[in-house]
């Protein structure tokens, strides 16, 4: 998002806050446009509300500007990174700051020991630079891939393993924390308590005065004790006046979990932990949960690192689904109950000790079925994913309108049983159905969710229960709060579980970090009740791809055009504003969402499908825009790619000739009339030439094969290669191509492939499927299917094909061939020819010399057709060293969608281009052209298909 003016349309307190950061020289962009808002307003949460200001700000500096002159304007300020919070602390109707885009620097210290890291980086990130010292970070969240180092310390994030002492409590040495007065703290300074104490002379006496009333009372040491035995997260962490002494060590061990209510951590510090990458996992299933409580202290004594419980309601869910797994799929669900046992350790003979260990133990339990634990890497996956995929299905299989609210409490172990046949009386008694309870046994943590409407009746019953699940929990000995944190859903609450005492202790601690109040307001400490049931999120229905949306955020790290527009969860959200606002009458907000989104939403939509991978309800939002695309195409555009689908042939030849033609004059000849030309016909219709584009490539036609060839597989060139020829070889002449390197290498290993006669007409679709035009996709569905059932011998042989992009196009192209249902002929294979060359070419070839060290680029369509293990391996035998960037994402060129969009790319691709500009490559390569040119573009290095460079190794005899 680029710096706008404020909106004539904007709201008294928005103008006075922007003037107020105007005065303070603060550099943030600040947006009052609808769509910023609407698409911002959303987090994981069952509450809506949506901010008059929407603010990207750029540094620390930036943030303790935005937070004075909230406090001087009396505008409430709320921080925001990943938005998978569960229980409404990252929602506000005041002034929402981005604080994720510019803050995503990390930083490895000591070998691997400390990290420190700033606000946006998501764990996954982190864990991943980690890993190659074997190490991790002790907090472990379900939603990894997602939530980042701000909502981890803002939440004092656990996870399924670290219990209460992998904790971010627990591993947080040390952070930089902005406080709402613009003072900043480096709690790791030497000189951290006399900075602080002259900076913050009120604050640092408040915190000192506060440790020593704590300490002084009985009562309430012992109900900290109590509270934080247990994973808690519910309130103030005060149990940091129990455990430091200092004023530096309190103030950052009181700001972990607060939820952003006492300032803004820019920068943190954490000791990591062991990486332990050997596991073996089994699932327990019991005849009920009492039995299964039982079994709990034997299984935790036993070493088990995680201890998953799943109710009977979960393994009817769990069972129902298609990849079932076999424990469960035959099983007559009645009463029972299971717990999912994982043992890790570093290596494998440690591992082997703990899994002697951990058997004997599970052998002496009264379990339903035997249970062996295992340590294959596909039954582990399937057993994790009955356990993970349980939000996922109970939450995308709800009624259409209705909103998800995921619950998570925490009780003694040994009130677990007890706690959750009450809790499943309380479902029945408000006429909750199909709720699953699961979690984390060995911690009596437990997650439950609600679907519902929550409104008028809906919104009395959900009041009725939460009150009487109040009273179970804390009559248990409970926290109403174990991982989620307590948000604006369990704010009128945080009395009633600590008492009068500690309560005005939390909100003296508030008022002494934020004297005006303004910094997330509602959120842990209220003077408002009913707190938690207002602003609940209405979901309307809208496009079938997209309408089971739960709006969690996972889909975002993935996404290429994060930070230019919008990401996927922003596309979603923003046609439910669209939808709430036609219904509720207000024509001009639809209309101004309706506008902005056709550039926002649609034009800069990759269309990738990378969002699907990370979606936990499998939504590609590449569907809903192809959908949304395929409604805006005006008659001759339609007519110009049905006639291009017609005459496939001539149209590659057109391109290819026009870029070889481009590459021979000067560049202004072609760049003054293509500029002038998508100033006329739009930006998204006619691409823009820039002058790293190759010259156009060759035909895809070859001779017949020999008569007494006998081939292995129908080879099918991806036109893309036929439109743009190959990058220059590293002595500067041009490129042999993917398809020569292919046949090559094919020669090589004795294999023998023959290309259909017809090869120059077909396409795999993906141009017109992407482009929303069914006509021209009709076309080149029939001609394709008609050309390789006959190639194929009626799919006796399997297809190749060189661009993984076109591979995956292909495989939907014949997904949708009829002849199988209608004639029981056999489906056609499609492999991609880095998979095939990985498994069939690679065994056969000769020794060569290979290249000190190479940069590689898988793509969006080899992570989705599963080939990045192969693509690594064919690289390997390229390269001594392969560099696969940790930024590593979709470059977003999607065909022609870089060349319509440059700027999509040139954002998509800023930080991995800077990780390979730094990895001192000799040569870089990936498996699909298109990509190949945005990488070029963005890093100035030549990227070649990665069987080019092998074809170019091989062809030199070894030394």
């Amino acid at each position: 998002m680029s710096a706008r003016p404020l909106s004539p349309t904007t709201s008294a307190t928005a103008a006075r806050f922007g003037a107020e950061v105007a005065a303070s020289g603060a550099t943030a962009d600040i947006s009052t446009r609808a769509i910023d808002l609407h698409a911002n307003a959303h987090d994981a949460s069952h509450f809506l509300l949506v901010p008059e200001a929407l603010v990207i700000a750029r540094d620390a500096a930036d943030v303790g500007r935005l937070l004075r002159a909230g406090a001087r304007s009396g505008t409430p300020v709320t921080l925001r990174s990943g938005g998978t919070s569960l229980s409404g602390q990252g929602v506000t109707d005041g002034v929402l700051v981005d604080v994720r885009r510019n803050f995503r620097r990390i930083e490895i210290e000591d070998d691997g020991r400390r990290v420190r890291v700033q606000p946006g980086a998501t764990v996954r990130q982190v864990n991943a630079r980690l890993a190659r010292h074997g190490r991790k970070l002790g907090p472990d969240p379900a939603s990894e891939s997602a939530c980042t180092i701000g909502g981890v310390v803002a939440n004092n994030s656990s996870g399924m393993a670290c219990g209460i002492t992998g904790n971010t409590y627990r591993t947080l040495e040390s952070m930089t924390v902005v406080l709402p007065s613009g003072t900043v703290v480096d709690t790791g300074a030497p000189d951290a308590d006399s900075r602080l104490a002259h900076d913050e002379p009120t604050l640092t006496a408040g915190l000192l005065r506060l440790r020593d009333r704590i300490r002084g009372n009985p009562e309430s040491v012992r109900i900290l004790q109590h509270q934080f035995s247990m994973k808690n997260t519910m309130g103030y962490g005060l149990n940091a006046f129990l455990d430091h002494d200092t004023p530096a060590e309190l103030l950052a061990h009181l700001v972990i979990g607060s939820e952003g209510t006492l300032g803004f951590v820019a920068e943190a510090v954490f000791r990591t932990l062991p990486l332990l990458s050997q596991a073996a996992t089994g699932l327990l299933i019991f005849d009920d949960l009492l039995a299964a409580n039982e079994a709990l202290p034997g299984i935790v004594a036993s070493g088990a690192a995680a201890v998953e419980l799943m109710d009977a309601q979960s393994l009817r869910v769990g069972k129902a689904e298609a990849d079932a797994h076999p424990l469960i799929r035959d099983l007559a669900v009645d009463k029972q109950a299971a717990l999912l046992v994982e043992y890790q350790a570093s290596t494998a003979d440690e591992l082997l000790d703990a899994q002697a260990v951990g058997q004997r133990t599970l052998d002496g339990l009264r379990t339903s079925t035997p249970t062996v634990l295992s340590t294959d890497a596909t039954t582990r996956a399937s057993l994790w994913h009955l356990r993970k995929g349980l939000y996922a299905t109970v939450a995308g299989a709800r009624p259409s309108g209705t909103t998800a609210l995921l619950e998570d409490v925490v009780v003694p172990v040994e009130s677990l049983a007890r706690t959750c046949e009450r809790l499943i009386d309380l479902f029945g008694r408000y006429e909750y159905e199909n709720n699953v309870i699961f979690g984390h046994a060995k911690d009596g943590n437990i997650h439950f969710m609600l679907t519902d409407l929550f409104e008028g009746a809906g919104l009395d019953r959900y009041a009725a229960f939460t009150d009487d699940m109040v009273d179970l929990i804390l009559g248990e000995g409970g926290s109403l709060k174990a991982e989620h944190g307590t948000g604006r859903v369990m704010a009128p609450y945080v009395r009633r579980q600590y008492g009068d005492e500690l309560y005005a202790v939390m909100r003296e601690l508030k008022s002494l970090c934020d004297p005006s109040g303004m910094l997330n307001p509602g959120v842990i400490i209220t003077d408002d009740p009913t707190v938690h049931l207002k602003d609940i999120k209405r979901t309307p229905t809208i496009e079938v791809e997209a309408d089971r949306c739960v709006e969690c955020g996972y889909c975002e790290p993935v996404c290429p055009s994060r930070d230019l527009t919008l990401t996927p969860r922003q596309r979603i959200v923003v046609k439910r504003a669209i939808a709430s606002a036609t219904a509720d009458g207000d024509t001009a907000l639809a209309a101004s969402l309706e506008q902005d989104y056709e550039y926002q939403g649609v034009q800069t939509c990759a269309v990738d499908g990378m969002c699907q991978t990370a979606c936990p309800v499998l939504i590609n939002t590449g569907d809903l825009v192809r959908r949304l695309r395929k409604t805006e195409h005006g008659g001759v555009e339609k007519a110009v790619w049905k006639t291009a689908a017609q005459h496939w042939g001539a149209t590659t030849r057109i391109a290819s000739t026009a870029l070889t033609v481009a590459e021979k004059v000067p560049s202004p000849v072609i760049t003054i009339p293509n500029r002038l030309g998508r100033a006329v016909v739009g930006d998204d219709v006619l691409p823009m030439w820039s002058g790293e584009l190759p010259a156009g490539g060759a035909r895809r036609s070859r001779p017949a094969p020999p008569p007494n060839a006998v081939p292995e597989a129908v080879y099918v060139p991806a036109c893309v290669n036929a439109m743009f020829g190959p990058a220059d070889a590293a002595d500067g002449a041009t490129g042999s191509g993917v398809q020569r390197s292919f046949e090559q290498l094919c020669e090589q290993a004795g294999v023998a492939v023959f290309v259909p006669s017809d090869i120059d007409s077909l396409c795999c679709g993906t141009p017109w499927s992407s482009k929303g035009l069914p006509d021209g996709a009709a076309i080149m569905r029939d001609r394709v299917l008609a050309s390789l059932r006959e190639a194929t011998r009626d799919g006796e042989l399997p297809i190749v094909c060189d661009a993984s992009s076109c591979t995956e196009g292909l495989l939907h192209t014949i997904e949708a061939d009829p002849a199988p249902d209608a004639t029981g002929a056999r489906r056609m294979r499609v492999i991609d020819v880095v998979d095939f060359v990985a498994t069939r070419i690679l065994p056969a070839l000769p020794e060569h010399d290979r290249i000190e060290r190479l940069a590689l680029h898988p793509t969006c369509s080899s992570t989705r057709l599963g080939i990045n293990p192969q693509l690594t391996a064919v690289a390997n035998a390229v390269a001594e060293t392969v560099v696969v960037p940790d930024d590593w994402g979709c470059c977003a060129f999607a065909g022609d969608r870089g060349m319509l969009h440059p700027e999509l790319t040139a954002s998509a691709t800023r930080s991995q281009a800077a990780e390979v500009r730094a990895s001192g490559a000799t040569a870089h390569a990936s498996c699909n052209r298109t990509c190949e040119l945005g990488m070029t573009r963005a890093t100035g290095a030549e990227y070649q298909h990665v069987l080019e460079l092998l074809a170019e190794a091989t062809r030199a005899p070894s030394r």
